[in-house]
């Protein structure tokens, strides 16, 4: 039996820091948006193999194989369900890039649940599936939520308090610079703003933070990101130059090196295409999933 399934990419349409944590997490308001850019995973049942786990396609991730999430998740299901964990085969087909704050690893992590849900025959609910990939990772109840209920999701918590959200349809130019920003250092640093007041009303607010931001809405690592990269530094600022013709407002997203630009309806294939090509470094225009 086998499977191949869509690990799509993530953006934050705005990301505030509201406390820290006695635990040393901290907590955060965001929306989390899926988008129609990601990676390909297969899966195939391997009777004859020896080990639990056979990954291609992930061998210059991590520097040792197991510390990959999809590893790491079906270690994690088969110590909990070993009479029905079977030997399997995955390829993964890279596209979302690492460290750009797009959620690839937790995506391949989620898919990695729910396909070996499906496989192993397990019968887990969403909310135990989410469970699962709350012991894995912030960032990975979001993915299997967000299939689930077909929809984007209001965050709090660390993430994994989820609401659903019916947005408008999007689409984004994303500007993908070769930079990778360390999280632990974002979140350690002195001028990150860690106690924004949580805003309530979210699912009546997307014009404040959907295509324009409004001035209560911002990503609370952006002013970081661009002091210690130049890289992202010139991308956001290059957005920011199409601003005035998009009438929308560049941003960050998460925590990685990624920015993106909202593109409204007015903008033509041509034009786009042409910014594309002015980018000062790799971009992709991605829609949303749901």
């Amino acid at each position: 039996m086998s499977l191949i399934v869509f690990s799509p990419a993530k953006i934050n349409l705005f990301l505030h820091i509201t406390a820290k944590r006695d635990d040393g997490y901290h907590d955060l308001q965001s929306v989390f948006r899926a988008i129609d850019f990601g990676d390909v995973l297969s899966f195939e049942l391997s009777p004859s193999q020896a080990q639990l786990v056979t990954l291609t396609g992930a061998d210059t991730l991590t520097d040792d194989i197991n510390d990959n999430l999809i590893i790491k998740a079906a270690k994690l299901l088969s110590t909990h369900h070993p009479d029905q964990a079977r030997a399997v085969s995955i390829h993964l087909d890279k596209v979302i890039p690492t460290g750009a704050g797009l959620g690839g690893g937790s995506s391949n992590c989620a898919a990695t649940l729910m396909a070996l849900n499906t496989l192993w025959q397990l019968n887990l609910s969403t909310q135990q599936l989410m469970d699962f990939g709350q012991q894995l990772g912030a960032d990975v109840p979001f993915f299997i939520f967000s299939q689930a209920h077909h929809a984007d999701a209001h965050a709090l918590g660390i993430g994994e308090q989820l609401t659903a959200l019916k947005l408008p349809s999007a689409r984004y130019l994303l500007l993908l610079p070769r930079a990778h920003l360390a999280t632990a250092a974002l979140f350690n640093h002195p001028d990150l703003i860690k106690n924004t007041q949580p805003i309530s009303d979210i699912a009546d607010r997307y014009s404040d933070y959907g295509e324009r931001l409004s001035v209560d809405f911002f990503n609370a690592f952006e002013h970081i990101a661009v002091q210690h990269s130049a890289a992202v530094a010139e991308a956001l600022g290059y957005l920011r130059t199409l601003e005035a013709k998009t009438g929308t407002s560049a941003r960050l997203t998460g925590t990685g090196s990624t920015v993106f630009l909202p593109i409204p309806e007015h903008i033509d294939a041509a034009v786009l295409s042409a910014w594309q090509l002015s980018s000062p470094c790799p971009c992709v225009v991605a829609e949303n999933l749901y």
